[in-house]
């Protein structure tokens, strides 16, 4: 996916088991935070970060989902250890990450395997209006709002 594209709709399920569409928020903005896995450090970091500065983000009349390949189980556990605040969505057939082309080979310590690359798009009224490939999990608010 690149910028003025359309955006895939979606149903997913959040850590509670509700389905979540996509175009059920067709005249928000949505911030889509793809990242890889449920408590990992970096992970972590960047839900942190979303979730210290969600009031923010919801001033700008922002929609937060982060979405893994995660159940919705594993969202659960990690929504509650860290107190997030806003939705986490199970990609488990990896579907959506594949549409928004961030499902990729990755290399770790020599090892290659299929992984999500962590990205976040920035849509309006159904259409890509950003997307940060350099995500910094420790400011990854600030760099949503810089770009609004």
């Amino acid at each position: 996916m690149k910028i003025n594209d359309n955006a895939f709709d979606f149903e997913l399920k959040d850590a509670d088991g509700n389905l979540i569409k996509l175009s059920d928020y067709k005249d928000k903005t949505v911030i889509l935070y793809f990242y890889p896995k449920d408590n990992t450090p970096g992970c972590t970091k960047e839900a942190c970060n979303i979730r210290d500065n969600l009031s923010s983000l919801k001033k700008k009349g922002l929609i937060i989902f982060g979405i893994s390949l995660d159940n919705d189980e594993s969202h659960k556990k990690f929504t509650e250890k860290y107190n997030l605040n806003f939705p986490l969505l199970s990609d488990n057939d990896k579907k959506v990450s594949k549409a928004y082309g961030i499902y990729v080979k990755k290399n770790m310590y020599g090892k290659e395997y299929y992984g999500i690359k962590r990205t976040t798009f920035i849509i309006e009224k159904m259409k890509i209006k950003n997307i940060i490939e350099k995500v910094d999990v420790e400011n990854h608010a600030k760099q949503i709002l810089e770009l609004l």
